[in-house]
């Protein structure tokens, strides 16, 4: 699952549209706009079994108990797990020719006065010589004399798939101009956007028009994997293997270190969201030497990566929906769905059953109403933009908020994250496992657990060869600054504990019960003028012992559907940013 980017920067405002679920993240945008995954002629609404609301005793509970009884009576033989590799060999030496920069296409990046070029880098770093790619990326120069200047800094959204070209515009983010000592660079990862080739595998996938998500007949279950199967064998026939074959996390590593020759840089300085995150452990892991400063913003817990950081997702999305129905009670006199959190979730319970049964406008089914809603459980500034779409069909049977919250999009980035995820380790190929382990989690978490499974379905039957990931080792990078909400759900809290444990040199800014993803820099006093300190002097705040957080600062204030002056004030302070993680 990949977190979401609700928009991003180089957008004129920000725009709370979600790139279907996730991105790991993974992690990932979730993308900048609702992603679906359907194909026409594939409607599958109607409630088997008469569907209701899960309450205990129904037919769904009971459907679920005996799909995970009979998987697990099925001799379930697990794949083994992939054991971590140590940090990938060397390849055969590579230098890229320098950055021709020229104009910018892209009107926020020429209105920050941007100049935009390609690395041009191997498909396969073991033979430099083969195959090339053409990674776009931009620059935004340093504003401060060249005595103050501070290096290339260099940034990644997230993902896997984010393009990260307007990124480059983030320093100008950064409180009391700390942004301006340095010449900060975007660049869309290769595959990915205006990189040359870039992936992508069916076009038409993305639709209004989908099965219902949870599989509770075996029919449904077999048009999503038939779904799943032609997806990849798609991705085969339609993109070089050259590509397919190295779309890794360690190929983009190598990619940011050939970023760094072709700029001329010894180090780089390096801001990570989410999926970049993971990209900052893994460059530090291999190129220690080349790391000055780095900040990772909602960090991957590089343990799990990637299946089961996918179902501990789906956990933690799931409790942070029941975060939002306890606020849309708080304000049920504004939205009316329900006084009680127990009341809003039996509210939207109904809601999904009787869009199974027929889809509102001919178009938003339930799986299209739960990947809107999701983007409540990713940004906290997302909330009242949901809460009156989610309102207004339920209380006036109006469909449209919901549907222009909800918008197909190419499926560039669908395919790169498949490309990193399914190839960074391999995923189970043995169904019978994905089946128990997805029902076991649906039980806790209903909402998003089939959402995700569906959308990293495609590893099943990927048509590249996967490896192992890199044993991440951040001994030798000597300055991180780390921030992370602590129920953040896209990348669990748990991950930055444990990256801060691997990074000695690191330090934790904590947001206890924040539940909002890769949103730095934004508005938060606190959290900012951390990060404009970290930049501009180094400075990081005194490291603690034990597996703790090295100093706390309160998240944003949750927003009033009616804000008294001063949350006004806050909430269009940071409502004014766009928002820019992903996994």
């Amino acid at each position: 699952m990949r977190a979401t980017v609700a928009a991003r920067v180089g957008d004129d405002q920000p725009d709370f549209r979600l790139e279907r679920p996730p991105l790991v993240g993974t992690i990932g945008p979730r993308r900048a706009k609702c992603r679906s995954a359907g194909t026409k002629g594939s409607r599958v609404w109607r409630a088997p079994d008469r569907l209701e609301p899960d309450r205990e005793g129904t037919p769904v509970r009971r459907a679920v108990f005996a799909a995970v009884a009979a998987a697990t009576l099925a001799s379930l033989v697990a794949a083994p797990a992939a054991g971590a590799a140590p940090a990938a060999p060397a390849p055969a030496a590579y230098t890229p020719p320098p950055v021709a920069w020229g104009p910018c296409d892209n009107a926020g990046l020429q209105a920050a006065g941007a100049q935009c070029g390609f690395v041009t880098v191997p498909l396969d770093y073991q033979n430099p010589g083969g195959a090339k790619a053409q990674l776009a990326v931009s620059r935004i120069k340093h504003k401060t004399p060249d005595s103050q200047y501070q290096g290339v800094m260099l940034t990644n959204p997230g993902g896997p798939g984010g393009s990260g070209l307007t990124l480059a515009r983030v320093g100008g983010n950064v409180p009391n101009h700390a942004g301006d000592a340095y010449d900060w660079i975007g660049f869309d990862p290769r595959g990915v956007g205006s990189s040359k080739p870039a992936l992508s595998c069916d076009n038409g996938y993305t639709s209004f028009d989908r099965p219902s998500y949870v599989p509770l007949t075996p029919q449904l279950e077999k048009t999503w994997l038939d779904r799943a199967k032609n997806y990849a064998a798609d991705c085969a026939k339609k993109n070089p293997k050259a590509l397919l074959d190295n779309l890794k996390t360690t190929d983009t590593v190598r990619d940011m270190d050939s970023i760094r020759a072709a700029l001329g840089a010894e180090q780089i300085n390096f801001y990570g969201y989410s999926y970049g995150t993971y990209l900052g452990q893994v460059y530090g892991t291999m190129f220690p030497q080349r790391v000055r400063r780095m900040v990772l913003d909602s960090t991957v817990d590089p343990r799990n990566v990637w299946y089961q950081a996918n179902l501990n997702q789906d956990v933690a999305f799931d409790r942070n929906i029941n975060i939002w129905f306890g606020w849309l009670a708080k304000y049920d006199s504004t939205y009316h769905l329900g006084k009680t959190q127990a009341a809003v979730k039996a509210t939207v319970d109904r809601e999904l059953v009787k869009l199974s049964l027929k889809p509102a406008g001919g178009q938003i089914g339930p799986d299209e109403l739960t990947d809107v809603i999701q983007q409540a459980s990713y940004y906290q500034l997302t909330w009242l933009g949901v809460a009156d779409a989610l309102s207004a069909l339920v209380t006036k049977g109006d469909p449209s908020q919901v549907k222009a919250l909800f918008e197909s999009d190419s499926d560039n980035g669908y395919a790169v994250y498949l490309g990193v995820q399914c190839t960074d380790v391999q995923w189970p190929t043995n169904w019978n496992q994905w089946r128990v382990d997805n029902w076991k989690t649906f039980l806790k978490a209903p909402y998003f657990t089939w959402q995700n499974a569906w959308f990293n379905a495609p590893c099943v039957f990927w048509p590249a060869k996967a490896g192992k990931p890199v044993q991440v080792d951040g001994k030798g990078v000597k300055s991180v600054l780390m921030i992370d909400e602590t129920l953040d759900a896209a990348t669990p809290y748990e991950g930055s504990l444990e990256v801060r444990s691997r990074f000695p040199g690191a330090s934790l800014i904590a947001e206890p019960g924040g539940t909002s993803h890769a949103i730095t820099p934004r508005g938060n006093a606190c959290v900012d003028t951390k990060i404009a300190d970290y930049l501009a002097t180094g400075a990081l705040p005194a490291r603690k012992p034990g597996r703790t957080a090295d100093v706390e600062c309160a998240p944003l204030p949750q927003p009033q559907p009616a804000p008294s002056a001063p949350a006004a004030q806050e909430q269009a302070k940071a409502r004014s940013l766009p928002l820019v993680g992903h996994l």
